[in-house]
């Protein structure tokens, strides 16, 4: 599934941008909410998701790049958001804030960063829906994507296929017709594209081609 960013949209035309990907083809919406504190970066909140959520029918995948992601978790669910991620990085108690996610009424995604191993993850994937690896450090878009990351997401797939759970994994972060094929071969299903659709004259074409791409 290809979920474009809306990071990389123009913000000033921002629910005509997710139209148009809606009807280019694209499965969900994802959406970086950042504080400039977990990341050296701010964006957007609930106000914005809830805008979003007006403009289309798809899913919004809302990603909190946060601290203290607790505070404004049923904020999002409540504004529209379909999957809440938050970062086993700034998240001491896990299952709780996963648990929290699920009863505001959203889907439960656990991110981890290029830097922190795929066990952190690994106690949660009873009690989760999917699992984000981020290819590159959480900030800003138009980054390259990291090739250790490929590791993390084969082992976290053997860990789903071998327990058999019902998780997502979700790539983020340099996801383009290079390297989505690779995110895809070591187990990725859910692949975040910003620059990658909102950069091209062709949203429909850029999205077909990452879904090529992806099946090889």
């Amino acid at each position: 599934m290809i979920a474009p960013s809306i990071l990389a949209a123009d913000f000033a035309r921002l629910g005509e941008e997710v139209r148009a990907v809606e009807a280019a083809g694209a499965d969900w919406i994802h959406v970086d909410v950042m504080d400039g504190q977990f990341v050296p970066n701010i964006t957007i909140g609930p106000a914005i998701v809830k805008a979003v959520r007006s403009a289309t029918q798809l899913p919004l995948d809302v990603h909190l790049m946060i601290e203290s992601p607790e505070r404004y978790v049923d904020a999002f669910a409540q504004a529209g958001a379909s999957t809440i991620a938050v970062h086993t990085e700034t998240c001491p108690h896990l299952h709780r804030s996963v648990a929290q996610i699920r009863e505001a009424g959203a889907r439960a995604c656990v991110a981890i960063n290029p830097g922190t191993p795929a066990n952190a993850v690994r106690e949660v994937l009873d009690s989760i829906d999917q699992v984000l690896v981020m290819t590159v450090n959480p900030g800003f878009g138009g980054q390259k994507f990291i090739e250790s990351t490929l590791r993390k997401i084969e082992k976290v797939r053997g860990w789903i296929d071998k327990g058999g759970f019902d998780v997502a994994i979700e790539v983020d972060g340099g996801i383009g017709p290079e390297t989505i094929a690779r995110a895809a071969r070591a187990g990725a299903d859910v692949f975040v594209a910003g620059t990658a659709v909102f950069g091209t004259a062709d949203y429909g074409a850029a999205i077909d081609g990452l879904r090529r791409a992806a099946r090889g």
